[in-house]
């Protein structure tokens, strides 16, 4: 079983890595890394604080999007191109290729999240000051080295953005010692925005279970902003709103999962938040973070094993 899924995992992750959407997207986010340092460098305080706090937001909004298109699409195609059917006429259980999928958009993800945080820590080096020949060795040298194993092995192609945004990442992060409150904000924010896409994701794998992209897009986002809004909704003020759009929204806070925990304060990922340490919160999101996808998926699984494709 492990097998087949991984097998399905990996076919997922390599539709993805050859998606033109997919390379604008990423494109797209190191521009706005690029952006970040232009606005820190403008700033006449705290420039370190303008980059980490504008990436970690930067990382936030591109993965969220990325897993938004990867669910609403990854199924979708299969079916119009009709190739899950000879999956499926494979001892490949409908659960399997199910959670295969979703394998191969949070391998998908990790690397979009992972890159974009190396780019951004070897930036706060440069930008405190830091080491400038590691990090450009850091930076120019896995790109090149990425490339050459890319040149030599085309089999692997697809595959070598995988440690190469690892590797980044690593570096980025050994490196930025430098600047260790800004640093903890943006590898804080990494790890965290990579619990909260593995929802999102289960979200969209739900419905894209049963209905169109475009439907699981709509459907997709509207429960993001719900869960975002998590924490307002659960406390708006009953005499303002009325008694029936307080028990919705405390109704609504209640069913959906609260995206908020992934956002905490910037106190909190730089550990000066008294009575407050990362490492529990994480573990707390985290366990939030596989609770909700299981969930999600085992829904998915039972409405996809009823869908007639025919």
């Amino acid at each position: 079983m492990l097998t087949r899924i991984g097998t399905i995992a990996l076919n997922t992750y390599r539709e993805a890595v050859r998606a033109r959407l997919l390379y604008g997207l990423f494109g797209l986010s190191i521009a706005t890394a690029g952006y970040c340092l232009v606005v820190g460098a403008y700033s006449l305080r705290s420039s370190l604080r303008v980059v980490s706090d504008l990436g970690a937001l930067s990382i936030s909004v591109y993965a969220v999007v990325v897993a938004m298109v990867l669910g609403a699409t990854s199924l979708y195609r299969e079916l119009e191109l009709k190739t899950i059917f000879p999956i499926l006429a494979r001892p490949v259980r409908r659960t399997e290729y199910l959670v295969g999928k979703y394998l191969g958009m949070l391998c998908t993800l990790l690397v979009v999240i992972a890159s974009n945080a190396g780019v951004l820590l070897l930036s706060l080096v440069l930008m405190a000051d830091g080491p400038v020949l590691p990090t450009l060795l850091a930076l120019v040298g896995s790109v090149a080295l990425a490339g050459l194993v890319a040149w030599r092995l085309p089999r692997f192609r697809t595959y070598v953005p995988i440690p190469w945004a690892l590797s980044l990442a690593a570096a980025g992060a050994l490196l930025a010692g430098v600047a260790p409150d800004d640093r903890s904000v943006i590898l804080g924010s990494a790890v965290l925005t990579l619990c909260e896409v593995s929802v999102v994701a289960a979200i969209a794998t739900l419905f894209s279970s049963f209905t169109s992209p475009f439907l699981t897009a709509i459907f997709t986002f509207g429960l993001f902003v719900i869960g975002r809004s998590a924490d307002a909704l659960a406390h708006l003020p009953e005499k303002f709103f009325g008694t029936a759009i307080y028990t919705l929204a405390a109704g609504l806070s209640k069913v959906v999962p609260n995206l908020m925990l992934y956002v905490p304060p910037r106190p909190l990922l730089t550990g000066e938040q008294s009575g407050s340490a990362f490492g529990p919160y994480f573990l707390l999101c985290a366990t939030h973070a596989v609770a909700w996808s299981v969930g999600l998926l085992a829904l998915s699984s039972l409405l996809f094993r009823r869908r007639d494709f025919l």
